[in-house]
């Protein structure tokens, strides 16, 4: 995770989680995750921040653990939705999430806070701790042009999407769209696959 968005997170986390909660309802999340996601499955949020998708995953049939890599993010989610289980792990390695734990993993927005060469990486471990058969939905907001940096210092790298799809390469293409995100307005690339199910 990149250092200077991890500290913009993690000196006003109050804030970042008020205006997430807040938002309009990611309806179009909503609906990809009930077309594709496996009911009753263990899934995984990935970059969960307040936590506001995991709640909504858990109380609709996904039941649901989130993950951060930002402690005040943390902080904020268990107060916010106290029935939830939120653990840090950060991207791009996820320690201490063992392989193969979750039928579903959801990562919304978060892998344009990578530097660009950790994005492959990244989507290769996400998909390591997908149990066979599992469901991956990653999404990311598109950059065009070079990196660039919000007034909290934020990265947006901007990286070709070749990067994620050669690290997909040998799981099952469910959608691939680039789109207004219903909740906060930005242009998002999205991106759902199933991994292979075990042989034999």
């Amino acid at each position: 995770m990149d250092t200077p968005t991890l500290n913009a997170y993690d000196r006003d986390p109050g804030s970042f989680a008020e205006d997430w909660e807040t938002q309009p309802p990611p309806s179009d999340l909503h609906a990809t995750v009930r077309r594709f996601f496996i009911q009753g499955g263990a899934t995984a949020d990935v970059g969960c921040g307040s936590g506001r998708d995991a709640a909504w995953l858990a109380a609709n049939g996904y039941p649901a653990e989130g993950f951060d890599a930002s402690d005040g993010l943390l902080r904020e989610a268990r107060r916010r939705h106290p029935r939830i289980a939120f653990a840090a792990a950060t991207l791009p390695e996820l320690a201490g999430i063992a392989d193969s734990s979750f039928a579903n993993v959801l990562c919304e927005t978060v892998i344009m806070h990578l530097a660009p060469e950790s994005v492959a990486p990244a989507v290769t471990r996400l998909l390591s701790i997908l149990r066979a058969g599992g469901v991956l939905y990653l999404s990311w907001r598109v950059t065009e042009g070079q990196d660039r940096r919000d007034e909290h210092g934020r990265l947006y790298a901007s990286f070709a999407p070749e990067r994620v799809l050669r690290a997909l390469e040998g799981t099952e293409l469910l959608l691939d769209e680039q789109a207004g995100s219903v909740s906060s307005g930005k242009l998002i690339r999205r991106i759902v696959v199933r991994k292979p199910a075990a042989i034999g």
